[in-house]
């Protein structure tokens, strides 16, 4: 029954106009008629859902082309330290405060490149999460976002130094516990058909285990980033058929037990990953950039680009792994693919965003012929 307390906006009622006329219309022909981004029709969809004027989602078809993120949505709060950082005493900074979290900023990296991109996470019910919505819901679907009363929205606080390095991380990712295999099974489903699924290691070892085991049984590719070397036990014992592993030098040395001291070092474990049957692996390193590789072409070490100006690293590996991505299902080399996450990488770093601003298809583009 429709809440009549609830009032429909002009976007809305034109997109409810639209559906009464044609109750099969995809999401892209309605953000097509209405001049709007998917992720926008998403949202307006989800408010109409919510106030009562449709049930269900029937009306949507399948999208092969949806790009599904998995993981955490963070404020993340940073604070810049002004000249020497001094332990036991305060210290002047300046604070800035955006929306984070390992696959929420792979999303809108992705979302700004053009994809369709939709998220599911958990979220508080709280101001937090509103900040949140408000940021991302331009570039993804969040509609589908599981809301935890007794849960506080996740965030990350990042003190940095006058050089732009990370001095010290507080991470309060909690909420993401709760989203157990039976939470997120029926939201999962909607997505049968997805192009891919990028997850973040922020989920629950058997949540990550459910999702490996849906996204397999559905030929989905599938795309594991690790976020630090303590929740590497997080990944599922079985790693055959992953299509992708984002991680980095720290957290390989942890999940292996093993040093990484040196380059024959570092190859090596780009190794083991293999023998485990992931499709492809990248290790970062670094400034010493990144080792990629598959079975079929090979291990190709890319170096870092050089920065003469570096404003902020907190979305450095996020913009990377968006950058490989991206590439990846554009359908690029290998060697491309990692070249587009390390320029994607240098030039986010030259701003104070975690996810640059003046992220397209075509910029990245400008880039890539730059280096």
């Amino acid at each position: 029954m429709v809440n009549m307390n609830y009032s429909l906006n002009d976007n809305e009622q034109k997109l409810f106009n639209l559906i009464k006329k044609n109750p099969f219309i995809s999401q892209q022909e309605l953000a097509d008629e209405m001049d709007l981004s998917r992720p926008s029709v998403a949202n307006l969809i989800s408010g109409l859902v919510k106030k009562g004027y449709i049930h269900g989602k029937a009306y949507i078809v399948g999208d092969n082309e949806q790009i599904v993120c998995i993981g955490g949505a963070n404020v993340d709060r940073k604070f810049y330290i002004k000249g020497k950082l001094q332990y036991g005493t305060s210290n002047p900074i300046r604070s800035v405060q955006s929306a984070g979290g390992v696959a929420r900023n792979v999303a809108e990296n992705l979302g700004r490149l053009g994809k369709n991109v939709s998220m599911l996470t958990a979220s508080g019910i709280d101001a937090e999460w509103n900040f949140i919505e408000e940021a991302s819901s331009t570039y993804i679907n969040l509609s589908d976002v599981i809301p935890l009363v007794r849960e506080t929205t996740g965030s990350y606080s990042a003190v940095i130094d006058h050089s732009g390095e990370l001095v010290l991380a507080l991470a309060d990712m909690d909420i993401y516990d709760a989203i157990t295999p039976e939470v997120l099974q029926p939201k999962l489903t909607k997505y049968a058909q997805a192009k891919c699924f990028v997850v973040d290691l922020n989920l629950p070892k058997e949540t990550l285990a459910y999702i490996k085991q849906f996204a397999l049984s559905r030929n989905i590719p599938l795309v594991f980033i690790t976020v630090s070397a303590p929740k590497m036990d997080r990944l599922p014992k079985d790693l055959q058929g992953l299509t992708w592993l984002i991680t980095n030098c720290e957290e390989t040395a942890s999940y292996f037990d093993m040093d990484i001291e040196n380059d024959e070092d570092w190859e090596k474990a780009v190794h083991k990953w293999l023998q485990l049957g992931i499709e492809n692996v990248v290790v970062t390193n670094g400034k010493n950039g990144a080792l990629i590789g598959n079975k079929e072409e090979g291990i190709h070490h890319i170096p870092a680009l050089e920065v003469a100006n570096v404003r902020d690293v907190t979305g450095a590996g996020d913009a990377f792994s968006a950058g490989v991505i991206y590439a990846w299902l554009e359908g690029k080399s290998l060697l491309y693919i990692a070249k587009t996450g390390a320029v994607n990488s240098a030039k986010t770093i030259q701003t104070n965003y975690t996810v640059r601003q003046n992220l397209s298809p075509q910029q990245l583009t400008l880039d890539m012929e730059e280096l």
